[in-house]
């Protein structure tokens, strides 16, 4: 029999292994720094030259670029590896699951990407990478390059919707799946949060693994609050070849 399309909802907590901050846990950036989240989001960066300065150093100083991808990123190549059809949603922008071998194709990145910057005005993109290098040359708010346009990076900063086909995309998946992981999210953050109801609403197994409770905890079929760098690959584990039968998966 095929074998179950498994979709995974990943948040922040996801990353943290990998020395990326949360924003909501008990030690997330927000929770430490409430005037950090005006740093990405949309009206107060477009609109204030030094916010965007600020930002600019808050990502040059995290060094995020260099993070590497941790137990739970390669738990879900595993998976992908041994023939279960796979699919990652993901609202984080660090581009970890791709790192760790899982196919671009394979990953929808709800918020967008961190490894990247557009411009605001033209539309031109290109890699974060040299971005910050201008930034360690003496820039402290560097513009495009093709239009002198504000540059940003190439995520949806609050205030921001997202991008209509890629949330299609993810609503699609959630719906043909047959399991729904949810893992280090806090399912607060519309519409992603809203996920987890659809699958649910669709006849998928619902499993949520975050630390701390969520708002649609009481509709999952299982809630783990063990570490993420355990449990995940546990779960995933347990998934590999144990399922038969149901929908069609899709390759």
């Amino acid at each position: 029999m095929t074998k179950p399309l498994v979709a995974l909802l990943t948040g922040a907590g996801v990353s943290t292994d990998s020395g990326i901050p949360d924003y909501r846990g008990p030690d997330g950036l927000w929770r430490r720094d409430p005037e950090a989240e005006k740093l990405v989001t949309y009206e107060y960066y477009m609109g204030d030259p030094e916010i965007r300065r600020r930002s600019w150093q808050m990502r040059r100083r995290m060094g995020n670029l260099a993070a590497e991808p941790n137990a739970a990123h390669r738990a879900v190549v595993g998976l992908e590896r041994s023939g279960v059809p796979v699919r990652v949603i993901t609202q984080n922008v660090d581009g970890l699951h791709q790192r760790a071998g899982l196919p671009a194709r394979k990953v929808v990145e709800l918020h967008g990407s961190a490894r990247g910057v557009v411009c605001t005005r033209c539309h031109a993109r290109g890699p974060m990478e040299d971005a910050l290098a201008r930034l360690d040359a003496g820039e402290d708010d560097p513009p495009c390059l093709v239009c002198g346009g504000i540059l940003k990076p190439a995520t949806v900063m609050f205030g921001e919707r997202l991008d209509p086909a890629v949330l299609g995309e993810a609503v699609s998946i959630t719906q043909a799946c047959q399991v729904f992981i949810a893992v280090g999210s806090s399912l607060q953050v519309h519409p992603a949060a809203g996920l987890a109801e659809v699958a649910a609403d669709h006849g998928a197994r619902l499993i949520i693994v975050n630390a701390e409770p969520t708002p649609y905890d009481e509709i999952a079929d299982e809630v783990i609050r063990e570490p993420i760098g355990t449990a995940l690959p546990a779960v995933l584990g347990q998934l590999d070849g144990a399922h038969e039968g149901g929908r069609p998966g899709v390759a």
